[in-house]
C-alpha cells in the first residue's frame, strides 16, 4: 500500500511572505527570526518557501507564527486569513468560505 500525499495548504506561501513583508524583513532577516526552529532555516529557504517549492517544517511554522504574532491556524488553515496588521496577538479572522 502506498502512503497517500499529505495536505498542502494552498495559500501558505503568501501567507509567509505577507509576514515578511509586513514586518518589513529581508529574507536574511526572515532567517535570522526564525532562527530557533530545527532545522534553522536559511536565507535562500525562505524564498523557496514563499514560493511554494519548500514545505516548511512545523518547528520552522511555529517559529512564523511566534514572530508575527499570529496562531498556527491562521498560517496553515486556507479559510483563515492573516490579521491586517502584524505583529499582533489574538485570533486570525475568518474571511474565505
Amino acid at each position: 500500500m502506498g502512503r497517500a500525499r499529505r495536505y498542502q495548504p494552498t495559500y501558505l506561501a503568501g501567507k509567509l511572505k505577507e509576514i515578511r513583508i509586513s514586518l518589513d524583513l529581508s529574507q536574511t532577516q526572515m532567517a535570522e527570526k526564525l532562527g530557533n526552529a530545527k532545522p534553522t532555516p536559511r536565507r535562500g529557504h525562505i524564498a523557496e518557501f514563499e514560493s511554494g517549492k519548500r514545505e516548511p517544517s512545523l518547528s520552522v511554522l511555529l517559529q512564523y507564527a511566534r514572530v508575527a504574532g499570529v496562531i498556527v491556524d491562521a498560517l496553515i488553515d486556507d479559510e483563515l486569513d492573516l490579521p491586517k496588521h502584524l505583529p499582533t496577538t489574538g485570533r486570525a479572522s475568518r474571511k474565505r468560505n
